[in-house]
């Protein structure tokens, strides 16, 4: 009787290279059936890459896979699909103007006569989604929908396809706490059934809760393998960076100042359905203290931003920056008046992908006198800046400052941009989810400079869907749920139960609460 193998997949000795970087330095991987595998390791370790391998995306230069005892040649993800491969990317893959069920199906279509069979394929995504407790609108288009929806669609993808081998690249990078619960609840659920897990993720809670082993990789090469219950976060933590990190905030208490951010009733339309998005919201922010938006994703925080920063037209109240109305100026405008913005979509909005790293870093700067002269760029001078802010900011990359920024890791990204922002040195500055993608080196590093910027007297206004960042960064929270401020709380004085009731709207201050 033939022996079934142990390992589902194997990876082994498996390099990777591109210009300037082993991206992959001799790393084998053995997954098991049925198990919740976690890859870890800071950004840039090489998680992405080796599951990009894995999923048919790169070809490695040496190495061998195989499943289930064999060798496999995978040379595009179609073929990792026709070996029951699927993968839930980083930045997912969706077409924005295409319903969720179309999206689902699309590339596995089932027709008969040249017809599309949408009945059949209805059924059987319904059918999933009721099994693994994954519940979205199909008929929704993918631009409008949140991104724990888009989310849940990539794994509606993947089952729809019979995947066996289920690859998340940080599922949890873009997800409210309480998506994550139910995310860590599916995957338990997955694998159950049966199917085995790849899990890339820098979040220790996560890989503690929800994996069985973990394999650590540090710049490229493997660290090692070990079972998750004989395991600590400080030890998985060591391993992954290489020296003890803080896993809490240092700071002093706020000194606030003289107000620097002042918005009243600010409304925002919703581009989804006719109720305002956001909603009469008003509030203050000083120099010298860390004022947090908290809430699940969803609730109009994104909108608020987008009013606030200029990318979206506010329907009524009042914008005030440093004493000036900014209500109604471009987004140059604001910009110059003393506000900086770390955006939530780092794709969309934050960089872009085809300009080199230098470019991206003087985009609202280039035409100040120190980086152009009689309208021409200084390439040097842009080149210089860039070099001291990579260096500063510990940001990696292939190439240096010439590196195509698409060809970076997402937490390298990030902190590209997190470096370009904190560096305009502006009275305000606007964090949103800044450290989505960043793994905890990289987060106490940000945490650091934020809480460095409060202190230098800056107003700095934080948006996070992380509890433990608001937690641990902000001096005040203010609580929106469905476009409205319900709440605002002192950290010091609540605790995450209570927070997490403001954000789901059991709770909320009474009418009689100003705004401070």
């Amino acid at each position: 009787m033939e022996q079934t193998p142990e390992y589902v997949i194997e990876m082994l000795h498996i390099t990777k290279e591109f210009p300037g970087i082993k991206a992959n330095d001799d790393i084998t991987l053995q997954l098991k059936k049925g198990e919740i595998h976690a890859l870890l390791g800071e950004n840039g370790a090489g998680k992405s890459t080796l599951m990009s391998v894995l999923f048919g995306l790169y070809q490695p230069e040496q190495g061998e896979i195989r499943k289930n005892g064999k060798p496999v040649k995978i040379e595009s993800p179609n073929d990792a699909t026709a070996l029951h491969i699927g993968m839930v990317h980083q930045h997912f893959k969706l077409i924005e103007v295409f319903t969720v069920l179309d999206n689902i199906i699309l590339g596995a279509e089932d027709t008969k006569m040249g017809f599309l069979q949408k009945k059949d394929a209805r059924a059987k995504v319904k059918a999933l989604s009721e099994q693994y407790g994954l519940h979205v609108d199909l008929d929704a288009k993918v631009e409008d929908i949140t991104v724990g929806m888009q989310q849940r669609t990539e794994i509606l993808k993947m089952l729809y396809r019979d995947n066996e081998i289920l690859i998340f690249d940080e599922p949890t990078a873009v997800l409210t706490p309480q998506e994550i619960e139910e995310l860590m609840q599916i995957m338990k659920n997955l694998a159950a059934e049966g199917k085995s897990i790849l899990f890339i993720s820098h979040k220790l809670n996560e890989i503690m809760e929800v994996s069985d082993r973990v394999t650590v990789l540090r710049k490229g090469k493997y660290v090692g393998t070990i079972d998750t219950a004989s395991t600590t976060k400080e030890e998985l933590s060591r391993m992954m960076v290489g020296r003890p990190v803080q896993l809490v905030v240092d700071k002093d208490p706020a000194q606030p100042k003289e107000a620097v951010l002042t918005v009243e009733g600010l409304t925002v339309p919703s581009k989804i359905h006719k109720n305002d998005a956001v909603k009469n919201v008003s509030f203050t922010a000083h120099a010298g203290e860390i004022v947090c938006i908290a809430g699940i994703d969803g609730n109009g925080q994104t909108e608020f931003v987008h009013a606030l920063t200029g990318l979206e037209k506010a329907s009524a109240g009042k914008i005030e920056l440093c004493g000036r109305d900014i209500t109604h100026l471009p987004i140059r405008a604001r910009s110059q008046t003393g506000m900086s913005h770390i955006p939530e979509d780092r794709h969309k909005h934050g960089l872009v992908l085809d300009f080199t790293l230098e470019q991206n870093m003087v985009l609202q700067r280039y035409y100040e006198p120190q980086f152009q002269s009689h309208g021409f760029i200084r390439f040097g001078a842009v080149r210089s800046y860039a070099e001291k802010l990579i260096e500063q900011y510990d940001v990696r990359s292939g190439q240096g400052p010439v590196t195509v920024a698409r060809s970076m890791s997402g937490g390298n990204q990030q902190k590209a941009i997190v470096a370009r922002e904190i560096d305009r040195d502006l009275p305000l500055i606007v964090a949103v989810q800044p450290t989505r993608g960043l793994d905890v080196g990289a987060i106490e590093s940000v945490h650091k400079q934020l809480v460095a910027q409060r202190d230098e007297g800056k107003a700095v206004l934080l948006v996070s869907l992380e509890l433990d960042e608001v937690m641990n960064l902000s001096d005040r929270i203010l609580v929106m749920y469905e476009g409205e401020i319900v709440g605002e709380l002192d950290p010091k004085k609540t605790t995450v139960e209570e927070l997490g009731l403001y954000m789901a709207g059991a709770k909320r201050q009474g009418k009689e609460r100003e705004s401070a």
